[in-house]
This record gives structure tokens, C-alpha cells and sequence, in this order.
């Protein structure tokens, strides 16, 4: 059975980790392929926005602990190499990639799996899912980027609060605090997430990009190095045929025709 399924449908690309018997829990294969995949989409022109869900009953589990403890009893090196050789690199390319990326999050999310959500653009959630991170339960410390995007998301003390007690997270929870965008019925999570990346897909891209680089460059940046950023993206987005589109469609008043150039 293929880990990772991938479909694509009116300029969206889905990704649905394909486990579901294991709570699609992240073996090697499974984070190489979606590594890979998440890199390919990022590249191809075609490609305007990305959906990533699970099969099943769980968004992602996290790590696969079998896959772990087998290779731990076997002094195999390849646990202590796979967040410099698959989960950064996955986060990276989630947040970078010069498109939207929508998390449909139809069931538990934890670990590595609820990191992924959170380095996602928008989440969308089902009204039963969960997210959890439960390092400290093992003696680890967060990762795939969690220490970063979740005190961005709800700030830095229920940050803490989350992650040394290990508190589990409802959806409604969720949307409260600012970790979900949205929150849907049981088994309507996939096709809401599908319906705003396809609506979304449709729309000014070039622009999507630019706010993505943005925000980044500003978590990290002085006042004035965000301004200086800023001034560069508006400067260019000025000159997108995007845009003049925009203000043709305002005066004239008509549904803009958005192309991505």
C-alpha cells in the first residue's frame, strides 16, 4: 500500500498520508516520500495551492514508535538523523513554498503530525480532532519547527503550558485559542479544506507568496528591516498583471481574473 497518496484537482494538490491502520504515524518512507512530494509541488508552476490530510481516523500520530524502538535495539543511527533529514526539511518547504498550504485535520494530531499542521498557512479541523504534544512524556523535546510556529500561533506561555503537561487540544479549544481556523463537522473536514484551496487557487498567488515571505521575514527582523521587506514585495506586486487586474475589475466593477503573474 502507498504511504502517501496524492491527487490533484482544480490547481490543488492533496497529500493524504496513508496509513491509517498505524494513525498514519511517520515511518522513513512515508517522511522521504512527503518530503519529496511537498518539494515537487512547491516547484511545478501547475500547482497554485496544497491540502494535507490523513486517511483514517487520525491526521498523523508522529513518529512511527515500532519503526523507533526497532531501530534504537539495533544501535541503527537513523532515529537521531531524521529531523535534519526529513521533518526540517518538510517544515521548511511548508512554510517557503510561494503557495497557500491548508492542513485538513480530520483526527489526532500529535507530535511530528500536529507540528506539520502548525507550520500549515490555515487549519482546518474536524469538530472531533485533537492535537497533542506529548514529548515530554518521553524525554524528548518538540520539533518539526513547534518550538517556533505554536507560540506564534497562541503565544509563548500556553506554548509551554502545552508542552511540558502535555495537555491535549479539542478543535473548538483550538479555534478559541487561535491554533484552528476553522472547525467543521466529523467527515467534512477534507472537502472544506479542498473547497478554500481550490477558491484560493483562483486568486491573486503572486500575492499569497509575498505575504507568506513577509510574515516570515518579519518574525525575525527589527521594525525596520519588516518595512524595508515590505516596501521590496509591494514594489513588485505593484507591477503584477495581477494587480492591475485587481484595480480594473474594482472600477469596473466585476470578479477579478487572477492568473499568478
Amino acid at each position: 500500500m502507498t504511504s502517501l497518496l496524492v491527487d490533484d484537482r482544480d490547481g490543488v494538490r492533496t497529500f493524504t498520508l496513508n496509513r491509517p491502520e498505524a494513525f498514519n504515524s511517520l515511518t522513513v518512507e512515508l517522511k522521504e516520500s512527503l518530503r519529496d512530494g511537498l518539494t515537487e509541488a512547491a516547484e511545478d508552476p501547475a500547482v497554485r495551492a496544497v491540502v494535507l490530510t490523513g486517511a483514517g481516523r487520525a491526521f498523523c500520530a508522529g513518529q512511527d514508535l515500532k519503526e523507533h524502538v526497532a531501530a534504537l535495539q539495533s544501535s541503527d543511527p537513523t532515529p537521531f538523523h531524521t529531523v535534519a533529514r526529513h521533518y526540517n526539511p518538510i517544515v521548511r518547504t511548508i512554510t517557503s513554498m510561494p503557495k497557500p498550504v491548508i492542513a485538513a485535520v480530520n483526527g489526532m494530531a500529535a507530535g511530528a503530525g500536529a507540528s506539520f499542521a502548525y507550520a500549515c498557512d490555515l487549519r482546518v479541523a474536524a469538530r472531533s480532532a485533537k492535537f497533542l504534544m506529548a514529548f515530554a512524556t518521553i524525554g524528548l523535546t518538540a520539533d518539526s519547527g513547534a518550538s517556533w510556529t505554536l507560540p506564534r500561533l497562541i503565544g509563548y506561555g500556553r506554548a509551554m503550558e502545552l508542552m511540558l503537561l502535555a495537555k491535549p487540544v479539542t478543535a473548538e479549544q483550538g479555534l478559541s485559542i487561535g491554533m484552528v481556523t476553522e472547525v467543521v463537522d466529523d467527515g467534512a473536514a477534507l472537502q472544506a479544506a479542498q473547497e478554500l484551496a481550490a477558491r484560493m487557487a483562483t486568486g491573486p498567488t503572486t500575492g499569497y507568496a509575498k505575504i507568506k515571505q513577509a510574515l516570515l521575514t518579519a518574525a525575525n527582523a527589527t521594525l525596520e528591516q519588516a518595512l524595508t521587506a515590505e516596501d521590496a514585495a509591494q514594489t513588485v506586486l505593484g507591477a503584477t498583471a495581477d494587480h492591475r487586474e485587481a484595480v480594473d475589475a474594482f472600477i469596473a466593477k466585476r470578479t477579478p481574473t487572477f492568473t499568478g503573474r
